[in-house]
């Protein structure tokens, strides 16, 4: 019987791993199989064949739901009605919308949609809107956070911005709204936000100072409602059942057991309801049920049925829950719990229990979180020592009681004071451990190292005594210090990061690291602490030799701050230092100022006679064997005009697109002369500045250039000095992506 739910869980989590799903006619096969090897006996082959075909088909089913291509970029208006909770801030309104009609086209069902400058919205309400349409895509870096697949797994089938629209039917249903604006009301000492993220999952109040405190320390699972919180309330339901049965509370002609039961899984249930019903929350509910029941029928648990039974439970509701980070670390933090605790012969201490729990969850979930591109918070197996019990057994059950008895004048609202409270006390102090231990971004390691290194944890979660135990300790290093691929001596590795509209580049020789603008920052979105800096922790950057802004305008300049506050940076220089903040101390970018790095050279040219911003770009040329790519910044065709009077006039393999590849820019008198064979564009998918300009496209295909486009490849890698094309994230397939265009895009 496990055999067979074993087998049927890896055929519902195997179309994570696959490149391309199975066309529909392999599904039929394979369904057809799986009901032929039955008679056989062959049950693991029989359901594993049927846990992939389900998974397959719930794939092409969210698939074929998406936004036709045809209609990305594209505005229509549309009908429907908001669900779950909007979030405000930052002067827009970030909603989703369901059960959508057109009158015009067949659009997806449910849109994830952003209105910047529009009225309120609330859960329930029903509007028409006019909706600039996007297929879903996301931001392609490496071991970078996959929004599109996040997308995929929750059935929105695309995203947009709003126009204008008008209300149609006031909310209707919308009860977590209702308590959400209720508790926004109430005087938390200052941390309704946090009480908001605590009783109904919604993290969209808290700040992201808070955020960062809680990542740093391990600490975001307390606060965003986990397991954890749903196991505590029905237990504490099911003991006051029972206590109040051992004194005689309890009516005699109810019996106890059945009544603790039902109450504690209904608790669990409406927790989870008020908590929006997520992965962690779902695996929590089904396993408590489980041990509920075998407590009623007076069997001993089996943890681990319990385990694979709450695993497919989740998988068969909703397959695309596998391709959301949490639901890797949920399970995976009960199964690190009961593979280190199942495993002992003895029992240990209440404090042995708990302490150890805390190191060895944290240890057993590195291999996740670094396959995961998570960052490692060192100083969480000490903060949740602490703050497990205090979010656990205080400020849960006043949070819990007192959104429960709002309607009561002063009991709740005093309740709720109290929580706040207490949840203000563990932010100061988890701020003082954050301060102190920041969380650790591992580097990326080869598949076979990190291999290496999830046996070394596996064995260092066994029994003290197992031989060769100790051995884990040195392969779980290869984590720490994983092996890296040198950049060879003459060359420079480069990377152009997609951060969207705006530039980021990386320039990597073999000892020294030099990174050409920043990102954008546009409010509170910042790609240079987003995207920018976790991204060359990845790569294995620590220390920045040059920071090098082209210009000060925000979509180039605006995550210099995030990435110096991330990365010790030894030198800053731009083309406009006086329009950059003060604490970034720029220097000025001096023309024909050269210097060589590893046996790669590099040379500054800067317009004298610029007058606004793009023109005062600072432009860098880099020469690895032979093989050289001129940076340009926001330079137009006046700028490029001067340029072709300098030294860096010269035949150049490698152009990035100059302004974004804009109209007013990329002149031909500029490629003609610099002859270049490929261009990269970085830039945001359906920007609002129409780049790259057609015009200029069309000059690029008819010189016969190689496009790389980071709006269709992603991030873009090449070798300089290695004479090897440039390759981009999109090439790395996953099934929910749309596939690379069929060569680079000037061949298509």
């Amino acid at each position: 019987m496990r055999t067979a739910m074993v087998a049927l869980a890896l055929g519902l989590l195997a179309p994570v791993f696959l490149p391309v799903l199975p066309s529909p006619w392999l599904i039929a096969a394979m369904a057809t199989l799986a009901l032929m090897v039955l008679p056989f006996r062959l049950y693991p082959a029989g359901c594993f064949l049927f846990g992939l075909v389900w998974a397959s088909l719930a794939a092409h089913h969210a698939l074929d739901g998406r936004l036709p291509s045809a209609l990305d970029g594209e505005t229509r208006w549309v009908e429907g009605r908001v669900v779950g909770l909007p979030q405000h801030g930052d002067g827009a309104v970030r909603f989703e919308l369901a059960d959508i009609q057109s009158r015009r086209t067949r659009l997806p069902t449910s849109m994830r949609l952003a209105w910047y400058g529009g009225p309120p919205v609330s859960s329930g309400e029903k509007w028409r809107l006019a909706v600039k349409l996007k297929r879903p895509a996301g931001l392609l870096n490496p071991h970078g956070f996959d929004y599109e697949a996040w997308l995929l797994s929750r059935g929105i089938g695309a995203t947009g911005s709003v126009k204008q629209g008008r209300r149609l039917q006031p909310a209707q249903g919308a009860w977590r709204d209702g308590v959400r604006q209720a508790l926004a009301k109430v005087d938390a000492q200052g941390r309704s936000g946090a009480l908001m993220a605590l009783v109904l999952g919604d993290g969209s109040g808290l700040s992201r100072e808070d955020w960062q405190v809680l990542q740093d320390t391990g600490t975001i699972h307390l606060l965003v409602i986990s397991g954890q919180h749903i196991g505590l309330f029905a237990g504490l339901v099911y003991l006051l059942v029972a206590g109040a049965a051992r004194h005689g509370v309890w009516p005699a002609w109810l019996p106890w057991l059945p009544w603790a039961c039902v109450l504690a899984f209904t608790a669990a249930l409406g927790y989870g309801l008020l908590a929006g019903f997520e992965v962690p929350v779902r695996r929590a509910c089904v396993m408590i049920g489980l041990v509920l029941l075998w407590r009623l029928r007076f069997r001993q648990a089996d943890p681990w049925k319990a385990w694979l039974l709450a695993l497919l439970a989740v998988l068969l509701l909703n397959p695309l829950a596998s391709l959301r980070p949490g639901f890797w670390l949920s399970f995976a933090a009960v199964a690190v719990l009961m593979f280190t605790f199942g495993g002992r012969l003895g029992p240990w201490r209440w404090w042995q229990t708990w302490t150890r729990a805390q190191w060895l969850i944290a240890l057993g979930l590195c291999p996740l979180l670094l396959i995961l591109g998570l960052p490692v918070s060192l100083s969480g197996p000490l903060a949740n020592l602490l703050a497990v019990p205090w979010v656990s057994l205080l400020v849960l059950p006043s949070a819990l009681l007192g959104t429960a008895l709002l309607p009561i004048p002063y009991i709740g609202e005093s309740l709720l004071w109290i929580a706040g409270g207490l949840l203000d006390l563990l932010f100061k102090a988890l701020a003082l451990a954050a301060g102190q231990m920041p969380a650790w971004v591992p580097p990326a390691v080869p598949l076979w190292a990190w291999c290496v290194a999830a046996l070394g944890t596996a064995l260092l979660l066994l029994p003290q005594g197992v031989p060769l135990r100790i051995l884990g300790w040195p392969m779980l290093m290869l984590m720490v210090f994983p092996p890296r691929e040198e950049v060879p001596h003459g060359q420079a590795e480069i990377w152009q990061l997609d951060v969207g509209q705006g530039l980021a580049i990386l320039v990597r020789t073999q000892r020294h690291v030099l990174l050409y603008d920043a990102g954008p920052r546009f409010g509170d979105a910042d790609a240079g602490e987003r995207v920018v800096v976790p991204t060359l922790h990845r790569l294995g950057v620590r220390t920045l030799d040059m920071l090098l802004l082209s210009h000060a305008d925000a979509d180039h300049a605006g995550g210099a701050q995030a990435v110096r506050n991330g990365l010790p940076t030894r030198r800053v220089v731009s083309g406009d230092p006086e329009a950059l903040p003060v604490d970034l101390q720029a220097g000025a970018c001096d023309s024909g100022e050269r210097w060589e790095w590893d046996g790669v050279r590099f040379e500054l040219w800067r317009w004298a006679s610029a007058v606004e911003s793009n023109q005062k770009s600072c432009v860098l040329l880099v020469e690895a064997g032979g093989e050289r790519l001129l940076l340009t910044g926001d330079i137009d065709t006046h700028a490029e005009r001067a340029l072709l009077d300098s030294p860096l006039a010269m035949p150049t393999q490698w152009l990035a697109a100059p302004h974004h590849g804009s109209r007013s820019s990329s002149s031909m008198a500029l490629l003609a002369r610099l002859e270049p064979h490929s261009v990269l564009i970085s830039r945001g998918r359906n920007n609002a500045f129409g780049h790259p300009h057609p015009w200029v496209m069309e000059r690029y295909r008819r010189l016969g250039m190689v496009i790389y486009d980071s709006a269709e490849q992603g991030a873009i890698r090449l070798q300089l000095g290695a004479f090897t094309p440039a390759l981009g994230q999109a090439g790395i397939r996953r099934y929910w992506r749309d596939p690379p265009p069929a060569g680079p895009a000037s061949e298509h």
